[in-house]
């Protein structure tokens, strides 16, 4: 196979992963942006399979990348098939951590052994200087990756009693000077590596980025874990176009570098919809003022509730109903019952849409997804800032399992969240929220929405209330 052969695959492969980045960017066309990165990858994996033969002069290596393609095929279709609805933020924050563990073992094979994975390089040659920057930057942010990426599945989880694994902010003094100095001597230890290819500097060096990945996290609270999915994300893409470089492979750099930029935008659109500083993000410096709100707990006051019937009786009256899922509705599996609603509400007459805030749930586009696996036609939805307006001409806004995303603390000087852009359901002539219990939201705010005159609680599971509302309609 001659390398312009393999220029030219690899090429074609890098044109449909931007295809597929356009494809994702709107659930009408996100099926057909799924197919074009199966393509290419499936391009990527093939090329790169017949590259290995010819360089190797053999088939036998391959064996043992058939048994990892394999092995790891297998699992990943496994756990996409099974994966439930509400543990999917874990599922991605796993991926990210075995995409920046991959990164690590490649590095730590091209320091032990240059001259097999590193061109034009013969047995105990000193791997060149760029190299040598490319392996260090590859490994290091892999390494912060994979345990960063660690904690945050632990935090999203949130069935461990591990204190690392607890939503709320873990800080404690001198954490940000620790993590300064942690910082220093890593970047010395690399740059230590690269001007004398000492493998005692990377290894040093690895164990430590290791130790930051966990730091950088664990002071972020459980409000803020969609940023920390994205910015992940982010890190995930870099650490592999560092070891494309090593490896003079243009499709792991072209890949990595898609997925580390369009990651870093992700993440700073989910800073604005925060009201975050994106730098803060990135040197893992937020969170802690919501975590230290969720330690005093919210305030019991009385509200006023009512019963699915009632709730349904407003419904039913209403001429523009604005439906607010949120992660509540994802616990409860309910978004079929909510579609059904809604279809039982437009037959009679009543104009329904659902207001979806970019962080709602455990990771962005959460709720997106979980509406499109209910077939909830896509002109029904809208993102908060299309939808915002509609709150004060709307005669009831339903709030499913949602609480943070519609906070008015948000509008309040000294609050944890102040300036944090939230859905204006508060505006609507008639709020009606489902919730479980009067427990706070992962930003541990008491929530003022609740204990308004025009506001009617309703408890319970989201999925038999939404049922009960269904029938009660009919």
């Amino acid at each position: 196979m001659s390398m312009n052969l393999v220029t030219l695959l690899y090429l074609a492969a890098s044109v449909c992963f931007i295809q597929a980045l356009k494809g994702l960017s709107h659930p009408t066309t996100s099926i057909r942006g799924n197919l074009f990165g199966m393509t290419g990858m499936a391009i990527a994996v093939l090329t790169t399979a017949a590259l290995i033969v010819e360089l190797s002069g053999q088939g036998k290596g391959m064996v043992w990348v058939l048994l990892g393609l394999v092995a790891g095929g297998a699992y990943g279709a496994w756990r996409a098939k099974t994966v439930e609805m509400t543990k999917m933020p874990e599922l991605v924050a796993f991926f990210h951590s075995m995409i920046g563990l991959a990164a690590v073992f490649i590095a730590v094979a091209a320091v032990t052994e240059p001259h097999a994975l590193l061109q034009g390089l013969a047995k105990g040659d000193p791997i060149p200087g760029g190299n040598r920057l490319e392996l260090f930057l590859g490994a290091a942010i892999g390494a912060i990756t994979f345990s960063g990426s660690v904690i945050a599945w632990g935090k999203l989880s949130g069935t461990y009693k591990f204190r690392l694994f607890q939503g709320a902010p873990v800080v404690f003094a001198g954490q940000h000077k620790l993590n300064l100095v942690l910082g220093l001597l890593t970047v010395a230890l690399g740059l230590g590596f690269v001007a004398t290819q000492h493998g005692a500097f990377f290894y040093g060096m690895l164990a430590l980025a290791f130790v930051m990945g966990v730091l950088i996290i664990i002071p972020i609270g459980g409000a803020d874990m969609p940023v920390v999915v994205s910015m992940l994300n982010s890190y995930s893409g870099w650490a592999a176009a560092g070891i494309g470089f090593s490896l003079n492979n243009s499709m792991l750099i072209i890949a990595g570098s898609l997925v580390g930029s369009s990651g870093a935008i992700l993440s700073y659109i989910m800073c604005k919809a925060m009201n975050r500083s994106f730098f803060n993000v990135i040197l893992g410096g937020f969170g802690g003022e919501a975590g230290q709100a969720a330690a005093g707990g919210a305030v019991q006051r009385s509200v006023k509730s009512g019963s699915a019937d009632d709730a349904a009786f407003i419904l039913g009256n209403a001429e523009t109903v604005i439906i607010v899922p949120g992660y509540g509705l994802a616990v409860a599996r309910a978004q079929h019952a909510v579609k059904e609603l809604a279809l039982k509400l437009t037959e009679h007459g009543v104009n329904v849409r659902y207001a979806i805030h970019p962080v709602a749930g455990r990771m962005p586009g959460h709720m997106n997804v979980l509406l499109a696996e209910a077939e909830v036609p896509y002109d029904q939805v809208f993102e908060m800032e299309d939808i915002n307006a509609e709150f004060g001409q709307a005669d009831v806004a339903i709030i499913l399992g949602a609480n943070d995303v519609v906070n008015p603390a948000a509008l309040q000087k000294g609050s944890p969240i102040y300036g944090m852009p939230i859905l204006e359901a508060y505006k609507a002539k008639t709020v009606i929220v489902n919730k479980r219990s009067m427990a706070a939201g992962y930003a541990g705010l008491d929530n003022e929405l609740f204990y308004m005159d025009k506001t009617m609680m309703v408890f319970g599971d989201a999925k038999k209330v939404v049922e009960d509302m269904v029938k009660a309609i009919e």
